[in-house]
């Protein structure tokens, strides 16, 4: 009878290890924060749908500037108006949800212009966002749990000393990178081989030669595998816009994308999951609904 019931407990918790495994399959990223349209941090969080969640972003720093958030139409940074949002950040850190913020982008005033410099921006970074301390904490006393790159101008240079120096606080720092899709990336692609990024959301839109389009997987398959066979990441994801509208172009159908597009990528060791840009784009398109069940 006993030797019975401990063959059951352990069978039983097998059935329960595999099923955990299964559901590990893949995540969703989403990222918040430039359009005032898109409701709060916490209401993202809230969805269920989302397991990292990007702050977008922070387009001033670096060659001698003092860094500045801009968070659109959400708060006002120059009278410490975005200190509000901690009690969100919280909440979507006790739901299991890792918050960072992303360095940017398309557009802002940016550029590191020396070892020193990417030193000056990490402690910044460190002090102002993570777990160190500073009076002037743009988002209050909340502690991130890392800094995305979306890098997209400037210059190539030194991001991986950023990236290095971010590395070397004792306390664990995720840090994730928003390349786009043709390899090497440009702005981004030598800090991409120090192998200290925990995630790569490689961005499949508004690049013609390496993403999806209607019916033709092949660019985007021959893209994926460079990737994930190149860069020393634990898990690469596949970024997308969340509707027509979020890109000049990229978009993939929810049906080809269930059906086509990821099946033919998820069998790589890196996948791990889908970046989408971006949670205004999300709300009005339910993409991530959509997709949960089959990322």
């Amino acid at each position: 009878m006993a030797l019975k019931s401990a063959f059951s407990v352990t069978f039983f918790s097998l059935v329960l290890l595999a099923l955990a495994n299964g559901s590990n399959a893949g995540k969703i990223t989403i990222y918040w924060g430039q359009n005032g349209n898109e409701g709060t941090l916490a209401e993202a969080c809230a969805t269920g749908n989302y397991d990292y969640v990007i702050i977008a972003f922070l387009p001033t720093f670096g060659i001698g500037q003092s860094p500045m958030i801009n968070l659109a139409g959400h708060c006002n940074p120059y009278n410490n108006g975005c200190n509000g949002l901690s009690p969100d950040i919280k909440t979507c850190q006790a739901k299991g949800i890792k918050v960072l913020l992303s360095i940017r982008g398309d557009k802002g005033s940016y550029q590191l212009q020396s070892t020193k410099d990417a030193s000056y921006v990490a402690t910044y970074l460190w002090n102002n966002l993570l777990g160190g301390h500073s009076s002037s904490r743009p988002l209050g006393p909340a502690v991130l749990d890392g800094i995305d790159f979306d890098i997209e101008g400037g210059s190539n240079k030194y991001w991986g000393d950023l990236a290095r120096f971010l590395k070397g606080y004792g306390k664990k720092v995720y840090l994730t990178a928003a390349p786009q899709c043709p390899f090497p990336d440009a702005w981004i692609g030598n800090a991409l081989t120090t192998g200290l990024f925990d995630f790569v959301w490689v961005q499949f839109y508004n690049n013609p030669p390496c993403q999806y389009t209607y019916g033709n997987i092949s660019n985007l398959e021959d893209a994926w595998k460079q990737w994930t066979s190149s860069v020393p990441t634990n898990k690469i994801f596949l970024g997308l816009p969340a509707s027509p509208e979020a890109a000049g172009s990229g978009f993939i159908p929810i049906a080809d994308l269930t059906s086509n597009v990821l099946p033919a990528i998820k069998c790589s060791a890196k996948y791990g999951g889908v970046m989408l840009w971006s949670r205004y784009y999300d709300v009005q398109s339910g993409y991530s609904s959509s997709i949960k069940n089959h990322v």
